[in-house]
């Protein structure tokens, strides 16, 4: 889009554009720690819309308390940093260059799409506006150089989507999900990846942050976090070039790290796979849900009078967040929200008494909120919205014991491989695998999102596994 706003309208929700079925391309389910894409530190954003308080403000957040670094470090059997080995050195960078022309990006382009490695990470500004904007690109060459290209200034990045889908390019980014849904969505396509986040995953990494992996193999302590700054703004402070910078500086020597200790341990394989898979996932579109309001906590307890003020309480925070250009948390809380739903005021005086509704609140909006709410009380009676439940399917006798074998199973061996649980099975996979219950590990194979990795290596366990109940 011309301006560079993302579509993040928290009515709505991702839709495949692809089979679910297609081997490869396994969704990554936000908010789940149980496989090699889950978010480090849960959550994530979708959007703009959410409270940072509820979620947190990255997928892949880099900061962590000094403590946590340390603690990581003293917890895991790291080897010693052999700063004699090439590759692994920190990189010293050679200063960014600002990138908001189509001239500027064509060389740009033409420089970095010869054949090597691309660090590669993005800021948005979902804290700020709404809908949220793809804010900043960081890119960095192992040379030291780091380019900063402006989005909103471009609009059009079809020259730089040519540089990633060049076969003889790698790009390396940490716990990049959802930088990969901001530029699939924008026409992207990843030739090669290498994502350092799923890297120490498979090294049994227990704190994923950034800033912990590089202080852990690197000894590099990166500046303060900015990851609440207004990425839209210009021109970008000091700071906050610096921080961009220092976010792909050194993935190359991290990843180099990795893959040392990788291939040591015999995992390199393992971890190419899931960047692979993950490189192939198809952008994530997204389709008008009509019932996002009744995504919020609380709002299936209500009563189908009090879910038709809720709908419209909704539908107002959103008009309101477009267009004051704000996140719709930033006009009122969902908790706010849903205790106007729950105990609808009458009047000022009334809605002055509910949590969040401040007397600023009240003195922008609140002339708008009580009438949100007399139209969800004159709703006719036919119209009323009632939510569908969808039942559970129910799991044959055989097939519940055959999961709960699997979980044991899992529980067991995950210590033995110092991998987490869901990592070395994904509940998701525990379902499929018992339901379709496979003779072999050539079956098992087969089952869609299960990887190679996991069939040659664990396959006999599983089958076995399968086979005791």
């Amino acid at each position: 889009m011309p301006d560079g706003r993302g579509d993040a309208d928290p009515r709505e929700r991702p839709q495949s554009t692809a089979r679910s079925g297609e081997r490869g391309a396994e969704r990554v389910r936000a908010g789940r720690a149980d496989g090699a894409h889950a978010r480090a530190g849960g959550g994530g954003r979708d959007g703009a819309c959410r409270d940072p308080r509820q979620s947190p403000l990255r997928d892949h957040p880099r900061g962590s308390s000094r403590g946590a670094a340390s603690s990581a470090r003293a917890s895991r059997a790291s080897p010693p940093r052999d700063e004699g080995l090439s590759g692994t050195r920190p990189i010293a960078t050679l200063g960014s260059h600002w990138v908001e022309t189509v001239s500027d990006l064509t060389a740009v382009s033409r420089r970095l799409v010869t054949p090597g490695e691309i660090a590669l990470d993005t800021e948005g500004d979902s804290l700020h506006h709404y809908p949220e904007r793809l804010s900043l690109i960081q890119l960095a060459r192992a040379s030291g150089d780091v380019w900063l290209v402006d989005p909103i200034a471009l609009g059009d990045l079809g020259l730089l989507a040519s540089v990633f889908s060049a076969p003889s390019v790698v790009t390396v980014l940490h716990a990049g999900d959802n930088d990969l849904v901001q530029l699939k969505r924008r026409g992207f396509g990843f030739a090669a990846l290498f994502d350092t986040s799923i890297a120490a995953r498979f090294l049994g990494a227990k704190a994923l942050g950034l800033d912990v992996l590089l202080q852990t193999y690197l000894g590099v302590e990166l500046p303060p976090s900015r990851q609440r700054d207004d990425w839209s703004r210009r021109p970008l402070s000091e700071a906050q070039r610096r921080y961009a910078e220092s976010d792909v500086l050194h993935l190359f020597a991290l990843k180099a790290r990795l893959t040392e200790e990788l291939e040591r341990i015999g995992r390199l394989a393992w971890v190419e796979e899931e960047c692979a898979a993950l490189a192939a996932q198809p952008a994530v579109e997204r389709i008008v849900d009509p019932n996002a309001f009744a995504r919020l906590k609380g709002a299936r307890e209500l009563p189908p009078r009090k879910l038709a003020i809720l709908h419209e309480l909704y539908e107002l925070r959103e008009q309101l967040a477009r267009s004051a250009d704000r996140p719709p948390f930033k006009i009122l809380a969902e908790e706010t929200v849903v205790r106007l739903a729950q105990e609808p005021p009458v009047d000022a005086a009334a809605l002055a008494a509910v949590p969040g509704c401040t007397p600023k609140v009240i003195g922008r909006w609140g002339e708008a909120v009580l009438a949100a709410i007399a139209r969800g009380r004159a709703v006719p009676e036919t119209a009323l919205p009632v939510l569908e439940r969808t039942p559970r399917p129910r799991i044959p006798g055989i097939a519940a014991r055959r999961i709960e074998a699997l979980r044991q199973w899992r529980t067991e061996a995950a210590p033995r491989f110092g991998l987490e649980p869901g990592l070395l099975l994904p509940n998701r996979l525990i379902t499929t695998v018992a339901l379709a219950a496979p003779r072999d590990a050539g079956a098992l194979a087969m089952l869609d999102g299960v990887r190679r990795w996991r069939a040659e290596t664990f396959g006999a366990e599983i089958v076995a596994a399968l086979a005791a109940p």
